[in-house]
C-alpha cells in the first residue's frame, strides 16, 4: 500500500457551493496550490478544481463536493497525499515522517534513543527523542545540537544540550 502523509485538516465549509476550508499542517502550505487530489481518512480521493489562500487557511473547491452540506460532512477530517507527491526538499531538509524511528546517537557514538517527533515552537523546531525507561529528551533542531542526519546510514547524531543530565 502506498504511504500517505497528512498535510492538512478540514476545519469548515466555506460558502454554499461546497468549498472547504483547510488548515495546513505542513511547513510548505504553498503545495496546496499545485495539488491535483486530496485523500480522506476513509481512502476516498477528492479531485482538486481550485485552491487559494484565505488568511492562514486554504480555500479549496473539489469535483466531488458541490454544496455546503457535503462540505460539512468533511469537517475535522485530515487530508493526505501520497508520499511520492510531496514537494522536493532543499539540501539538509527532511520530512519528519522519514526521521521517525531512526536511532539517535551522541557524539561519542552511544545510542541515546529513537527519534519520536518534531515540535514547532516558533523560533526553532525541537526534536523529541524517546529514551527507554526515561522521559523523552528535547533536542533543539539547530546545527549546534544536531550534528548529522543521515537517511542512507539510518541515524541521527546529536550533541546533548548542557541541561540534559548525563548520569
Amino acid at each position: 500500500m502506498d504511504k500517505t502523509i497528512v498535510i492538512g485538516k478540514i476545519v469548515a465549509p466555506h460558502g454554499v457551493r461546497g468549498d472547504i476550508r483547510i488548515m495546513p499542517l505542513t511547513d510548505k502550505p504553498e503545495q496546496f496550490l499545485d495539488l491535483e487530489y486530496l485523500l480522506l481518512p476513509d481512502g476516498k480521493k477528492l479531485t482538486v478544481k481550485s485552491a487559494r489562500f484565505h488568511k492562514r487557511m486554504i480555500l479549496m473547491t473539489t469535483k466531488e463536493v458541490s454544496d455546503m452540506n457535503q462540505a460539512e460532512l468533511l469537517r475535522d477530517k485530515e487530508v493526505s497525499i501520497y508520499a511520492e507527491d510531496l514537494p522536493e526538499l532543499e539540501e539538509e531538509e527532511y520530512y519528519v515522517a522519514d526521521l521517525i524511528g531512526l536511532p539517535v546517537y551522541d557524539e561519542e557514538g552511544n545510542k541515546i534513543g529513537t527519534f519520536k517527533d518534531s515540535l514547532a515552537t516558533g523560533s526553532n523546531d525541537v526534536y523529541l527523542v524517546a529514551v527507554p525507561g526515561q522521559k523523552d529528551l528535547l533536542i533543539p533542531a539547530l546545527k549546534e545540537y544536531v550534528k548529522l542526519i543521515s537517511l542512507s546510514e539510518g541515524k541521527i547524531v546529536v550533541k546533548l544540550p548542557e541541561w540534559v543530565d548525563e548520569e
